[in-house]
């Protein structure tokens, strides 16, 4: 599923072929996705021009001229690619949005699990977006922020630093790998965590999402960016996907448990 880092490489590759540019039409070939895409769409966003693409957790925001605002999540295998508007779509290429200097933004989701919607609302008062927590690579996700979430709380730490509620776009990949490098066990009860541990946890959030993000994502399965391009932070997991191997630290296999049916892959020599 595309994480954090996937949907912020994505936003900035569709963003320079797409912004101040004017919409000639939305095709929409398969409208069951995870919610139907409202019929009515198409004609709201035709002659409209692109004045800002935005991103709030996993979701991309595209701010039309008239006040309206696109959200688009990718889904569990959706990408985004930007290409001609004669190119032939492919049996999931459900959704494209044609410019009108010919570019064509065109969203393709084998498993429709991807969404698009419209507001006239502020995004975030949107029901999708107003629960959400802080951004993780803002100022207002820090070690004071983070140690007063985790206070009197008994659920794992790893659960808790992947609730949306306490802070977004933290997935499964990323939790593995922060709580790695802080040397902190997953299944720690995110309140007996203490108060240095959880600075350190807050910096490595923060560094293995940056790095993510300038490796332009992990491919696993799905992801590609938008010029069909695979991300390449893959190559530098130091435990997600490498249950049984040995920790690159101290040379121990890695253990691999199920925590909320999510993969957990940890050392249980250097995480404590």
């Amino acid at each position: 599923m595309p994480e954090l880092p996937e949907v912020e490489t994505t936003r900035r590759g569709i963003s320079p072929h797409l912004l101040g540019q004017t919409i000639r039409s939305l095709t929409v070939r398969n409208p069951n996705l995870r919610w139907p895409i409202p019929q009515e769409l198409s004609g709201l966003c035709k002659g409209k021009t692109i004045n800002a693409i935005d991103r709030r957790g996993k979701y991309l925001l595209l701010h039309l001229s008239s006040g309206a605002c696109l959200i688009w999540h990718l889904g569990m295998s959706g990408s985004m690619r930007i290409l001609t508007g004669s190119t032939t779509p492919e049996k999931h290429d459900h959704v494209d949005l044609t410019l009108t200097n010919g570019r064509c933004l065109r969203f393709h989701d084998p498993r429709r699990f991807g969404a698009l919607l419209y507001t006239y609302d502020t995004p975030d008062t949107h029901p999708l977006l107003s629960h959400l927590g802080p951004e993780p690579l803002s100022s207002h996700f820090d070690a004071d922020y983070l140690y007063q979430r985790t206070r009197k709380r008994s659920q794992p730490i790893k659960a808790l630093i992947m609730d949306s509620k306490v802070v977004v776009g933290v997935g499964n990949i990323y939790a593995n790998e922060a709580l790695f490098a802080a040397s902190i066990h997953p299944l720690k009860a995110a309140g007996k965590v203490s108060r240095a541990a959880v600075e350190q946890l807050c910096l490595e959030i923060k560094q293995v999402l940056k790095e993510a993000i300038a490796q332009g994502g992990t491919t696993l399965k799905d992801f590609t960016d938008s010029e069909g391009k695979p991300g390449y932070f893959a190559q530098k997991l130091k435990v997600y996907g490498r249950a049984g191997q040995p920790c690159s630290q101290c040379g121990k296999p890695l253990t691999e448990k199920r925590l909320a049916q999510r993969a957990t892959i940890y050392c249980t020599q250097c995480q404590r």
